[in-house]
């Protein structure tokens, strides 16, 4: 079963290339889980290459389901985004309606965690699949913190920035929101300082492309995170 004290979390992209000398840092380096996941040229081809490798070490492994056909038994635990800022209710439940009806006899429901995904970054590619269309405010994320916590009792609210720099001040208000629901945070997070700044608010800290531009200040981030406190 998922486990709610899990702070720091590695996200890889099945699609960019990564040496197994840097996937063996990141699988090493104490953080909590890797999820494997991604918006463009997932294909089960390469999700199932990129398990193989992490299933050399011992950290858990997460896939978080973007496309019915990448889905694939053998990971720990599965990630089910909803979008609750999409205007295509595709994105929230058309196809996880569609993906049951083939996969849902097969599935352990203790290892499925469903994250109702905030997208505050409207240029990301995540954003324009999902066709969100209007850049959220901070009374719009409270009311999608609300939405996760007291009308859906989802486990996770995720706020994905998508490869820019969330404002502190919107994170610290959605987590005031959360007492049973888990606030993941995502995007941005490239710096030491910058983990530990989210980490004070968020309960769960996603770090993704750094690991692609400066593999050392990523591994660096998985100490800030756990090292750091968190006050709301």
């Amino acid at each position: 079963m998922y486990e709610k004290n899990w702070r720091h979390l590695f996200k890889l992209d099945p699609a960019k290339p990564l040496t197994d000398e840097a996937l063996e840092k990141i699988a090493e380096s104490g953080t909590d889980a890797i999820v494997v996941g991604g918006t463009d040229g997932i294909t089960l081809e390469n999700v199932l290459d990129l398990l193989a490798r992490i299933r050399r070490f011992s950290v858990p492994v997460i896939l978080e389901v973007s496309t019915i056909e990448s889905v694939s038994l053998g990971f720990d635990f599965y990630f089910i985004p909803t979008v609750l800022n999409s205007t295509n209710v595709k994105w929230m439940n058309g196809l996880h309606h569609e993906a049951l009806k083939e996969y849902g006899h097969l599935m352990n429901w203790d290892e499925v965690l469903t994250e109702g995904y905030c997208i505050m970054n409207l240029d990301c590619k995540a954003a324009k699949q999902a066709e969100v269309l209007k850049q959220p405010t901070e009374d719009d994320v409270i009311a999608y913190a609300q939405m996760a916590e007291h009308l859906f009792g989802l486990p996770v609210f995720y706020l994905e920035y998508s490869g820019t720099y969330g404002e502190p001040e919107i994170v610290k208000e959605a987590a005031y929101q959360l007492q049973k629901t888990r606030l993941f945070y995502g995007g941005g997070i490239d710096t030491v300082e910058r983990a530990k700044e989210m980490a004070q608010y968020a309960d769960t800290i996603i770090v993704g492309n750094v690991v692609y531009t400066d593999l050392k200040e990523a591994l660096r981030t998985v100490n800030a995170v756990k090292e750091t406190a968190k006050i709301v």
